[in-house]
């Protein structure tokens, strides 16, 4: 037999809120955290109210991260091994421990779900500040679980900041991966090089894709041929069996490769030294970032710069800003410039 009771209703959440005022989590969040600078009044009046009558309270202690008790930055990457995400570290390392604070660090391994994850382990451990890098995935369905999570956290009093593209509404510090990868396009246009292959990944990762489409948009502008597109790892091995590909269909038709990020292109270039081809000699290749390993390689690597530890001290600024825990709606975001560096790599083609 039962005694007849119901049973107990889960507490309110920060969606619940915000479909009952009417807003999006977003706004529902900066209306609830104090910081509703861009939250018309009328939707702040809407919230609260909302948030009332639910009897909504966050899940974390506003008042211990408000307060700053737990001195630490976490820092979600996708690969600690990657000199890419090594170099943004350093940043916000730097930038963390001049503020006093620890910065700690967890390793999404490219998966969405275990992002995820770690967003709401990170949560309960009430951190000061939480920085997301990386490409932002799409097709995984768990956007929104994701903005709802970041979202509770920042009502709480946590600050939240991205470094990525500008998709989930919090601050963001963003590449120019588009504007980067034409103006590659350009210059090695410029050299005499009209026949290209692209080492991409799959077109879900939003940093591949935007390369990718910056670089293919370039070549179409200039008249030059559409290069010969070939999907692999967005990693060095990835690079590496993307080459090994492209030797073993031929590439007499391939003036150079671009690579879209530069681990890819040294894997290319290890796989291409393997197979008898010499880079720079027989075959261009150039990548992205400018990691520091794109001049220790020889040749060294034409590649885009992108100032990556600027991105770590940016994202702190961000963080510890006022609008550190911004919606994305513009006044919360820094844009890094993305400059070709040439380099033995690609060196001017002869016409002819």
């Amino acid at each position: 037999m039962t005694d007849g009771s119901a049973a107990p209703l889960s507490p309110p959440t920060l969606h619940d809120v915000a479909r009952e005022a009417g807003v999006s989590v977003a706004t529902a969040s900066r209306a609830l955290n104090g910081s509703s600078r861009n939250v018309r009044s009328e939707n702040v009046s809407r919230v609260r109210a909302a948030a009332a009558k639910l009897n909504y309270e966050p899940h974390l202690s506003a008042q211990a991260i408000a307060k700053g008790s737990t001195r630490t930055v976490a820092l979600v990457v996708r690969d600690v091994a990657d000199p890419y995400f090594s170099a943004i570290a350093a940043g916000v390392v730097q930038a963390a421990e001049a503020a006093g604070l620890i910065v700690t660090m967890a390793v999404a391994d490219g998966s969405p779900e275990r992002e995820l994850e770690i967003v709401r382990t990170l949560r309960g451990q009430r951190p000061k500040v939480i920085i997301v890098t990386g490409s932002r995935i799409e097709g995984t369905g768990l956007r929104e679980t994701l903005v709802e999570e970041l979202a509770e956290y920042r009502t709480a009093g946590g600050r939240v900041v991205l470094i990525s593209q500008r998709d989930l509404p919090f601050a963001t510090v963003t590449v120019d991966n588009r504007g980067g990868a034409a103006a590659l396009a350009r210059a090695l246009l410029g050299v005499g090089y009209r026949r290209f292959a692209v080492f991409h990944a799959a077109p879900e990762i939003r940093t591949s894709r935007e390369r990718h489409e910056g670089f293919l948009a370039e070549l179409a502008a200039a008249g030059a041929p559409e290069p010969l597109a070939v999907e692999t790892g967005f990693t060095r091995t990835g690079g590496y069996e993307a080459a090994r590909r492209l030797v073993e269909r031929g590439f007499e038709d391939v003036e150079a490769v671009f690579a879209v990020n530069d681990v890819m292109a040294i894997g290319a270039m290890t796989a291409l030294r393997d197979a008898g081809v010499l880079p720079g000699a027989d075959l261009g290749v150039a990548g992205f970032d400018d990691i520091d390993s794109a001049m220790d390689v020889r040749p060294a690597l034409t590649s885009v710069a992108v100032p990556l530890r600027e991105a770590g001290l940016s994202a702190m600024r961000l963080a510890l800003s006022d609008d550190g825990s911004g919606d994305g709606s513009g006044e919360a975001g820094v844009r890094l410039p993305a400059e070709v560096v040439l380099r033995e790599s690609t060196p001017p083609r002869r016409p002819g």
